[in-house]
């Protein structure tokens, strides 16, 4: 066994003053406290911010969208503001997991983590929001650095997400039959004619988007015109539960699916 100490947070000042050097914020803890159990990772220091108030809940004005990092995804899928502002990521949020999951885990949480096979960093990515930190605000363009990997300094805390609701947007994705997992998760999202497409599951270096495809759906926001793209294989990834052009495959297929649902 190894020591480690665990301290709630009642603001995000004090989580921040009490994270050390080799501890680890702890939001729903869908992904910590399994690696913890494992030996996977084993920090002396764990800072709870499931008590931090000003981190929790859905603020809708007009198309302005901003989700406080600890909102839990049943928050997210519930909250009637959202579902009239931005029904394709209340409906994202209400498919992620089980319900054990969707009431303990975050979005902060899942952001921060990056999973490859998450669901919100494809959303983040075709929703073109802002991550806020207890520091910075951050594109989400530039928050996507890699497999399990984000902009994050060492100690910053993720407080915030925002964005302005898509005219239309809709999210589709293919789930492993085991794990329920994302093997290829695509959101699609028309700004006034601008689309952007956000890849999830499927890219060997986490949440991406594809230009390609936004390029052929910004003139003809249709299933149809997704019919010449095609998906690069070398850049999907590849294990037992799917070759490399499998997914690519999937990727095609989720987002013709996602713009029929639009």
């Amino acid at each position: 066994m190894y020591e480690t100490s665990y301290h709630r947070a009642d603001s995000v000042a004090d989580a921040a003053s009490k994270i050390g050097d080799e501890g680890k914020y702890l939001a729903g803890g869908m992904t910590l406290l399994p690696t913890m159990k494992q030996r996977l990772a084993a920090p002396d220091t764990l800072v709870d911010l499931t008590h931090i108030g000003d981190l929790k809940g859905v603020s809708v004005n007009g198309k302005e969208v901003r989700i406080g990092a600890m909102t839990t995804h049943a928050e997210v899928n519930g909250d009637a503001a959202l579902q009239s502002a931005c029904p394709s990521l209340a409906k994202l949020a209400g498919g992620i997991g089980d319900p054990a999951v969707r009431h303990r885990g975050t979005i902060g949480g899942s952001i921060a983590n990056h999973d490859p096979a998450a669901d919100y960093p494809a959303a983040m990515l075709a929703l073109n929001a802002t991550i806020h930190t207890d520091s910075r605000e951050i594109s989400a363009d530039d928050f996507f650095s890699g497999m399990f990997e984000t902009a994050l300094n060492e100690g910053e805390i993720v407080t915030a997400i925002s964005f302005t609701a898509p005219d239309k947007g809709a999210y589709e994705k293919f789930r492993n039959p085991a794990s329920r997992y994302a093997m290829a998760g695509v959101f699609v999202a028309d700004h006034g004619g601008d689309v952007r497409v956000g890849v999830s599951g499927a890219y060997s270096n986490g949440a991406s988007r594809n230009s390609e495809m936004e390029t052929a759906l910004s003139g003809n926001l249709s299933a149809d015109a997704l019919d010449g793209v095609a998906v690069d294989a070398g850049d999907m990834l590849s294990d037992i539960h799917g070759s490399s052009d499998y997914r690519a495959h999937l990727v095609k297929v989720m987002a013709k699916r996602a713009v029929a649902a639009m």
